[in-house]
């Protein structure tokens, strides 16, 4: 017998206005970041970034969302026996840094959102700024 599972993701429309309202929180906080939306398996459903923002930063807010997806908690919880080995591990896809958030709908996780381009404790305040004001 075959079973299935069938996943709910965030949709393209909802995951752009989690983009622009990441974009426009880095802004307000002087900072030029990089945003990727990712749904519950990892697959990249929206990138942008600012004007300025750093090329690597690019990277980062994907592996911080991956991790949000995945582990359906936000970035920055692992001890210090996981922070380094998460990322070789998985050759940088996930990571412990701050600033992943996952985005949940009726306490499921439909995807997450990843910030990169300022301080961790930058990051992680306009992912959750972003993901709080798209839930509104």
């Amino acid at each position: 017998m075959i079973s299935t599972h069938q996943q709910t993701s965030i949709d393209t429309q909802s995951a752009l206005r989690a983009a622009e309202l990441a974009i426009k929180h880095g802004a307000e906080a002087g900072v030029a970041i990089s945003v990727a939306i990712v749904d519950p398996a990892m697959e990249l459903v929206v990138f942008a970034k600012a004007v300025g923002a750093t090329p690597h930063s690019a990277l980062t807010s994907r592996a911080k969302a991956n991790t949000a997806a995945s582990t359906r908690r936000d970035t920055g919880w692992m001890g210090p026996e996981l922070d380094p080995a998460i990322a070789l591990a998985t050759s940088g896809r996930l990571t412990n840094i701050a600033g992943g958030v996952p985005i949940t709908v009726n306490d499921t996780v439909v995807g997450a959102l990843g910030v990169a381009g300022g301080t961790p404790a930058q990051d992680a305040e306009v992912a959750t700024e972003a993901i709080a004001e798209l839930a509104e």
